[in-house]
């Protein structure tokens, strides 16, 4: 009690102040200046902030660094002043484009802000961890694939396969330039990653096996065959922590936007 009213004292003898001290005391400390340009100050705060920013990108932190940005400042203040005297920030189209850049800046930092007052828990982030991990199933596939563009090429594909072809040398027909040119293999990999209807065929095949037709996906038509298959390691949670709750993020902040969308009164 006495701690508030204490407060309130305080408070009270800094309103009853005379006006020349009450100016005095709201005046705020000149900010401390690195450099002058035509009597414009370079703050010593704006390149503090940089240099941590360059830091934070890798750049290695001491003098040498803090005086690159104080120089950049400077030549940038120089040019600003040019650009100025011409009038060029008076332009509409650089008017809008400065006005976007502050929205985007703003914006961002309210992202931030959001974020840093909404974290996700360990907790949180171990179940996300273990919905993926299960989702993603318990085996391994090594797995080829043909991709052509047409049911009936695949279908040829297929029937070359059952006279004996090699099914490396008929990859060389795939439109898939990432396994083309490696007989169709497309690794190891669990069918979580592959679209639904590549996934639910492939585990479907035994090893050796490959489909008798053609598979339709989005990108086309597929002829799939399963070289192995193992049991798969995920991997620990430590290991991909960082990772996951960055994705909890992403969607908490969609969801964010989502809903103040839905409460905006938007008109097109």
């Amino acid at each position: 009690m006495n701690h508030t009213l204490g407060g309130l004292a305080a408070a009270l003898i800094v309103a009853a102040a005379t006006p020349a001290f009450a100016q005095q005391a709201a005046k705020p400390a000149p900010a401390a200046a690195l450099a002058k340009v035509n009597g414009v100050a370079i703050p010593a705060s704006l390149v503090d902030l940089l240099v941590k920013e360059q830091v934070a990108q890798g750049a290695t932190d001491g003098p040498e660094l803090k005086t690159q940005v104080r120089d950049h400042l400077v030549r940038r203040e120089v040019l600003l002043q040019a650009a100025r005297k011409e009038g060029v920030d008076k332009k509409p189209d650089v008017r809008q484009r400065i006005d976007f850049t502050v929205a985007e800046m703003t914006v961002n930092s309210y992202i931030d802000g959001w974020v840093a007052k909404h974290p996700v828990s360990d907790d949180e982030a171990r179940a996300e961890y273990a919905r993926l991990v299960k989702e993603a199933g318990s085996t391994e596939y090594k797995v080829r694939h043909i991709l052509v563009d047409n049911e009936d090429i695949a279908k040829d594909v297929i029937e070359k396969l059952k006279t004996g072809s090699n099914f490396a040398d008929l990859s060389m027909t795939s439109l898939d330039p990432a396994s083309r040119d490696k007989g169709g293999d497309l690794g190891w990999t669990r069918p979580a990653v592959f679209v639904k209807e590549f996934g639910d065929a492939l585990v479907k095949l035994e090893k050796g096996q490959y489909t008798a037709e053609p598979v339709k996906s989005q990108f086309g038509f597929h002829v799939i065959q399963l070289d192995d298959k193992r049991e798969a390691e995920s991997p620990k949670f430590e290991d991909v922590k960082d990772r996951v709750i960055q994705n909890l993020q992403q969607k908490a902040v969609q969801a964010h936007v989502t809903a103040l969308m839905g409460k905006a009164k938007i008109e097109q």
